[in-house]
């Protein structure tokens, strides 16, 4: 089967940082599904994993955590999923990723596609929608008020695809007013035509242009990327007993400044629970099928961004590249593996 890998380590602009491979069409055991994959898209832990991670001499290592495709066969012990069936999901960063025409992928972490949507814009979703609605319903309890505080939320980064999810899911599903972080003027719109109540610009101190809204000090804030860069604005600005999650890999994270206001700081991984597999592993999957009936309800909008063409070395190398810039704007997809 064809797949984009790589054998070493390294920046995207060498030149074998991935190359176009042939690998074994892989067999599904116990609760996998073995999914031709249709579209998938990128992540940042795409580009961290391929900077990262040394596979074992002589194999290859294959990224991609989001997937859109059908079911080509299952495991013995699969009882939600049968051939046929149209899924979207993101993965285990455990196992081999999802740039390959076959994927294998423990059943209980897959959703239902959503019916009203293609196989991209499908793609777009799974690892973001997971990531947010963990933060916000698993990590943050933003249904829980903090005593006193503002019922708002700070997204920091809301044009990046957990932020354009969380945006969303926080608007659509709860009562909270939602200020969401853009710094040009093409995400500031975007993350408006999401449904952020307000926009701030986050190149400026944050917590000025917090206060400078006039609403007070908001009880929850999600910081979904550049963390360290403004750890001490959201110390100053968030409501004493505040909730504060936290996504991305920031080299330190100081959170004595927070102890004063007895403010709770929370990690979100979307892949503890497939990592680690948890008891309630399945809750994953049937996140993604309540995502779809959002979906297709029109309560939820993919975030689907741009479309790279096939998916193959090059087009992956472009969406990388693009990423590492930090000026994507949703989610970047690829679909089918051409001719």
């Amino acid at each position: 089967m064809r797949a984009v890998g790589f054998e070493n380590p390294g920046p995207i602009d060498n030149p074998d940082s991935l190359v176009d491979i042939e690998l074994p069409k892989p067999e599904p055991r116990g609760h996998d599904l073995l999914v031709e994959v249709r579209a998938v898209s990128v992540n940042p832990v795409d580009t961290k994993m391929r900077v990262r991670v040394k596979p074992e001499p002589g194999a290859w290592q294959v990224l991609g955590w989001d997937a859109a495709g059908t079911v080509a066969a299952v495991g013995p012990d699969v009882t939600r999923f049968r051939p046929g069936d149209a899924v979207f999901y993101a993965g285990a960063i455990g196992r081999p990723g999802t740039d390959a025409e076959f994927h294998l992928v423990d059943e209980r972490i897959v959703g239902h596609k959503p019916a009203s949507l293609d196989w991209a814009p499908a793609a777009a979703l799974p690892l973001t929608a997971i990531t947010a609605w963990e933060a916000l319903f698993d990590r943050l309890d933003v249904r829980k008020p903090v005593p006193g505080a503002e019922p708002a939320i700070l997204i920091v980064g809301g044009a990046g695809g957990v932020g354009s999810i969380a945006v969303q899911l926080a608007r659509r599903l709860t009562s909270l007013t939602v200020i969401a972080t853009a710094s040009r003027p093409e995400t500031q719109d975007w993350v408006r035509d999401l449904g952020a109540h307000h926009v701030v610009d986050h190149s400026r101190p944050l917590a000025a242009e917090v206060a400078a809204l006039g609403i007070g000090a908001p009880g929850f804030v999600f910081s979904t990327t550049n963390t360290g860069r403004h750890l001490a604005e959201v110390a100053e600005l968030i409501a004493p007993q505040g909730r504060f999650a936290v996504i991305d890999d920031p080299a330190t994270l100081d959170i004595n400044p927070f102890k004063r206001k007895s403010v709770s700081v929370h990690w979100e991984l979307m892949f503890t629970r497939s990592l680690f597999q948890t008891a309630d592993m399945a809750a994953q999957g049937a996140l993604l099928d309540d995502v779809a009936r959002l979906v297709d309800a029109g309560t939820l909008r993919t975030t689907f961004g741009e479309h790279f063409g096939p998916i193959n070395a090059a087009n992956l190398k472009r969406a990388h590249a693009l990423i590492e810039s930090g000026r994507a704007k949703g989610k970047i997809v690829l679909e089918g593996f051409g001719a």
